[in-house]
């Protein structure tokens, strides 16, 4: 134990502007972290934000076996840290939740890129990376694209449904089934589960897929994953509610049907992952 103190107090010793300056960052924003987990508290939709920096964390430490000090600073890191610091001050000033939170990603990113320089930094970019997906959706962004969505998932979903032969009537977002009115709702436009889907499946890629194009082949696959399964719960719900009872639709499959989803949208990521490893394996 004392052996492994002196490690640590010397590993401290070894780095300790970038630990200070990180301290100080930190300390001056504890205002923007501590609403950024009350969103991830109160916000189901983010509350993997609580697994983000533990992961990045652990990432960072993996790859930081492979540093090699001394490094020359990265020059590129002390533009990045500019672009932060203006970006978090324009952010607060406006109350602009994601610019503030971005920019406090880009700050810290940017003093472990200078003080790592280039060549450090490559083998650990990934960890810094993997901080965005703490960060909740603009709300302009999530409310401008959850309509189109919504309207999307209903025409497929209608579609499909008269398919198989259940007689339906389309009416915005709402579709009229005999006896029961379907609600395509903002949780079934596919974005709700999109951020912890996209910070699953680029985990997923970075640790187990080889080389750049297949994770990030993956990781975009990510999006009609989203929508499709989501698509896929709202009819099996109208076909339950068609089939055997309104009341089923409204309880059982409502309550459990957002978790199949997630799992079946995850089984779905793996699935493509294992495809596009063997086509590499095939192709190389």
């Amino acid at each position: 134990m004392p052996f492994e103190s002196e490690k640590l107090i010397a590993h401290v010793k070894k780095h300790l502007y970038p630990y200070v300056l990180l301290t100080i960052v930190v300390l001056f924003n504890i205002t923007v972290i501590g609403d950024l987990i009350s969103d991830w508290y109160h916000d189901g939709n983010y509350s993997h934000g609580f697994l983000i920096i533990p992961i990045s964390i652990y990432l960072f430490y993996r790859q930081s076996k492979q540093f090699t000090f001394p490094a020359k600073p990265a020059k590129a890191g002390l533009a990045l840290l500019v672009v932060g610091c203006v970006g978090l001050i324009f952010g607060i000033a406006a109350t602009e939740y994601f610019t503030t939170r971005f920019s406090l990603v880009l700050i810290v990113t940017s003093v472990a890129w200078y003080y790592l320089g280039a060549s450090n930094f490559r083998k650990t970019w990934f960890a810094f990376f993997f901080l965005l997906f703490m960060i909740p959706i603009p709300a302009i962004i999530y409310y401008s694209a959850t309509a189109p969505m919504q309207l999307f998932a209903s025409k497929v979903t209608h579609a499909l449904l008269q398919v198989v032969g259940v007689p339906a009537l389309l009416q915005g977002n709402i579709i009229i089934l005999p006896d029961y009115r379907l609600e395509v709702a903002e949780a079934c436009s596919g974005l709700r589960s999109l951020v912890t889907l996209m910070a699953l499946t680029s985990l997923y890629g970075y640790l187990r897929l080889p080389g750049k194009v297949v994770p990030v082949i993956l990781f975009l696959a990510t999006f009609p994953i989203a929508i499709a399964t989501n698509i896929f719960r709202v009819v099996i719900t109208g076909l339950g509610a068609y089939t055997i009872s309104t009341g089923l639709a409204e309880s059982f499959l409502h309550e459990v049907s957002g978790a199949m989803v997630f799992i079946s949208a995850l089984i779905l990521v793996i699935i493509l992952g294992a495809i596009l490893q063997w086509a590499k394996k095939r192709l190389s």
